[in-house]
């Protein structure tokens, strides 16, 4: 029979933080007792009015079993107390919450909610803490509200959180209306949680608002995989089987959004290909851009080049071979360059030797890479700033707009005779279209990096589409020189891409193999490298940041995710001294080390030494968090490049552990010492080019760990895997 019944939250037993499923023992005036249902805000000290029925559980005995959960204010001062101690209002902790209620006793709540600036009053609460309280206060009402209304379409609290700070009061409208919103609008929530909302509030599996969703879902399925554009036959099959409607349902569908706008339809080599309209236009514009800076008159070198490289060895005590000198002249000599070669060829020494040059013929130069990472690398071995392509274009935010803009543009381009970009590998077609449209005619533009390790994590293939595409000049480096060949990092790194299998453990080198059976033992032996035998053998070695463990995948006892959880613990492990903070099956820790893993072109970010500001942090960028604010729900991270962001509870599923990372994302990033397990792995990931990747990530030490048989698999393994671009056909095609 259902019940209603009120109580207080004295203590709770369970709460699942993903989905808000919670066992807590509730008191009022006449008893005690156990519930058990949805109650996502559910914490020690806050009051619900609770719709249910009693029910037996076979070990824990007589629970209430909640159908409807709302939350009611508490009406005693003891009982407000409780509630603000229970940190159920951002900036208010246990201190705070005692004064506040000495000094406004039972009008407290209204206090809060119509006249928070009056919180001033209170000592230790100026104006601004007084406005964050009242703004928080006014949230948690309305997401509590908003997120028990949403828990019949199993919304999680995180992302009702996300919900009200998109939509506002309007939420539940729309998500009632049109759920398939909330895929472009809120991160989290993917096109199969739209539908099965869908489902439940009736939507017709053909209606074309779904089929348009389920087109956009699977194109941007396929950009996530690298692709710029998918072939419609493909699209239409994919399409049908995700949301179960039949090829022709999404072809009619398709012609309509093609003439809206939402996408383009071409002939691409013969084939019909279907792009999402971002992509097209990108892929368009940087064809036509690189051309035209790759066609345009140079500014004259006042000097004979051969001299000037001859001076430049002299000032910089360098010996360059004939095929460098051969890449510096070529580079100088063309609109549009491409250096690309493996790890100690000399490319560094390229673009100093290029640098030292324009120096001495008055050219304004820039350098920029696409991670901070690998820019501050840049600055470190060759003497001269770089920057991330983000700030040499001078990135911000658009709020109305809601996307990243950049200040340098066709109309405002940038200002420098020569424009460097270094790991050109990780270069995706958006960003390449943002620092073409800066890029005048008349300014070279030189490419270096490694053509052979894995492409951008963004869509587009853009270094390799260049040079495949035989427009532009490009010159490959395969001397390996004299000091370089003293390290088995380099020249196993060769062998690899060679198809060669490496060699390894031979007498004061720095390429290590211990043979494990098993991923226990592998696991075992990772987590004891970390933290005992390379701190031991490396007396200068830091376990938290000279240390980096790759990994090719993200589930599995050696994916990422699990490595995390274990290097977690024995790295930096529970200590009453460190505050942590949890989400979902996370658990962050100060001094932890993480990983940004979506853009984020709103967040905001400081930087202590010289007081600057801005916004943005990238998909890739690594940091540790600095403190934990318990009363505010706060956690600060201070990234590589010395930025502190401070992220709230609703936006720490943006941030992974990064103890151990995927290959992919330790793309442009080098760490002294490199391990990765070398299990079985799924063959479109155990490839020669994930593993030569790998490898070349590591500068004092590589050490894989598990089976040589699957290394050698995975040398043999030469299986690329083909991204859809259109950049190279576009270039041969407009030449």
């Amino acid at each position: 029979m259902t019940e209603v019944k009120c109580g207080t939250i004295e203590d709770v037993i369970y709460k699942n933080k993903e989905n808000g499923y919670t066992i807590a023992v509730f008191e009022n005036e006449e008893e005690s007792f156990t519930a058990v249902g949805y109650l996502p805000f559910a914490d020690a000290g806050r009051c619900y009015e609770l719709t249910g029925s009693w029910k037996v559980h076979p070990v824990y005995g007589e629970q209430f079993d909640v159908t409807e959960a709302k939350e009611i204010m508490p009406t005693s001062t003891k009982g407000i107390e409780n509630f603000l101690a229970s940190g159920a209002v951002k900036g208010i902790g246990k201190k705070t919450a005692i004064l506040i209620v000495k000094k406004f006793g039972l009008d407290t709540l209204r206090v809060m909610e119509e006249e928070p600036d009056r919180l001033s009053e209170v000592e230790g609460i100026g104006e601004k803490k007084a406005s964050i309280i009242g703004e928080a206060f006014k949230e948690k009402r309305a997401v509590a509200d908003v997120s028990l209304f949403l828990q019949q379409f199993d919304i999680s609290p995180g992302c009702a959180i996300r919900l009200y700070r998109e939509y506002g009061e309007a939420a539940v409208d729309i998500v009632t209306q049109n759920p398939y919103q909330l895929v472009n609008d809120v991160y989290g929530i993917g096109f199969k949680k739209a539908d099965a909302i869908a489902g439940k509030i009736g939507i017709d599996k053909n209606d074309e608002c779904r089929i348009q969703s389920g087109v956009k879902f699977t194109l941007n399925y396929y950009v996530g995989e690298g692709h710029t554009y998918i072939p419609q036959t493909l699209l239409c099959e994919k399409a049908g089987q995700l949301m179960d409607v039949s090829t022709e349902s999404v072809y009619e569908v398709l012609v309509g959004m093609a003439f809206e706008g939402d996408i383009q339809i071409e002939i691409l080599e013969g084939q019909t290909v279907v792009f999402l309209m971002p992509y097209f236009m990108a892929e368009q514009n940087v064809c036509k851009r690189l051309l035209a800076v790759n066609n345009a008159s140079l500014k004259v070198i006042n000097a004979d080049l051969d001299s000037l490289i001859g001076i430049t060895e002299k000032e910089k005590n360098l010996e360059l071979s004939q095929n460098q000198k051969f890449a510096v002249k070529s580079s100088l000599l063309n609109g549009v360059s491409v250096i690309t070669g493996g790890p100690g060829t000399g490319k560094t020494t390229i673009i100093n030797a290029i640098m030292n040059i324009l120096e001495h013929s008055g050219m304004k130069t820039a350098i920029a890479a696409p991670t901070g990472r690998a820019a501050k690398r840049i600055t470190e071995t060759s003497g001269y700033y770089a920057s991330t392509i983000h700030r040499l274009l001078e990135y911000y935010y658009s709020e109305g707009e809601d996307i990243m803009r950049f200040g340098k543009t066709e109309e405002n381009p940038l200002d420098y005779d020569v424009v460097i970009i270094d790991e050109a590998s990780m270069i995706d077609i958006l960003l390449m279209n943002g620092l073409m449209n800066a890029i005048v005619p008349g300014t070279r533009l030189i490419f270096v990096g490694d053509s052979d390790q894995l492409p951008s994590v963004g869509a587009g293939n853009v270094l390799r589409d260049m040079i495949d595409s035989e427009t532009i000049y490009s010159v490959k480096l395969t001397e390996i020189f004299r000091q370089a060949k003293e390290s088995l990092i380099v020249v196993n790194a060769h062998k690899i891409n060679k198809g060669e299998n490496p060699d390894c453990n031979e007498k004061d080198k720095d390429f290590f193999f211990l043979q494990k059976n098993g991923e226990k033992e592998m696991l075992a032996t990772i987590k004891d490298l970390c933290a005992r035998r390379l701190p031991a053998y490396f007396k200068d070695c830091d376990s938290m940041k000279d240390m980096q463990v790759l990994t090719p995948v993200r589930k599995g006892m050696l994916g990422s995710i699990n490595l995390n959880k274990e290097l977690q613990a024995v790295l930096n492990p529970p200590d009453k001294d460190l505050a942590e903070q949890k989400y979902g099956e996370k658990t962050f820790r100060v001094n932890d080390k993480v990983m940004q893993i979506k853009n984020n072109y709103q967040m905001s970010w400081k930087r202590l030494e010289d007081f600057t500001e801005g916004q943005g942090v990238f998909n890739g960028d690594v940091g540790f968090i600095d403190h934990i604010d318990k009363e505010f729900n706060e956690v600060v991270v201070v990234f590589d490049d010395n930025k502190y962001v401070t992220y709230d509870a609703a936006q720490l599923d943006e941030l992974e552990l990064a103890y151990a990372v995927t290959v992919h994302k330790s793309q442009g990033s080098e760490f002294p010492i490199v391990i990765m397990p070398v299990s079985w792995f799924p063959p479109v990931l155990a490839t020669r080019n994930l593993l030569y990747t790998a490898v070349t990530r590591g500068k004092q030490a590589v050490v894989l760990v598990g089976s040589m048989n699957k290394m050698y698999a995975m040398v043999e393994n030469n299986r690329i895997m083909d991204r859809y671009t259109g950049l190279k056909a576009r270039l041969k095609s407009l030449l």
